[in-house]
């Protein structure tokens, strides 16, 4: 359990890092929020 936490974290860091502004991050969660809805379209 502390191995998949560590890994949570670390994948977090990785993702925040890679967008070093409020708005990158805000893209990406756009981003990631398109591609959950166009999943669940598909799955219809």
């Amino acid at each position: 359990m502390r191995k998949l936490i560590g890994m949570a974290v670390v994948a977090g860091a990785l993702a925040l890092s890679a967008c070093n502004t409020v708005e990158g991050v805000g893209r990406d969660v756009s981003s990631a929020g398109d591609t959950v809805a166009k999943t669940a379209d598909d799955a219809k």
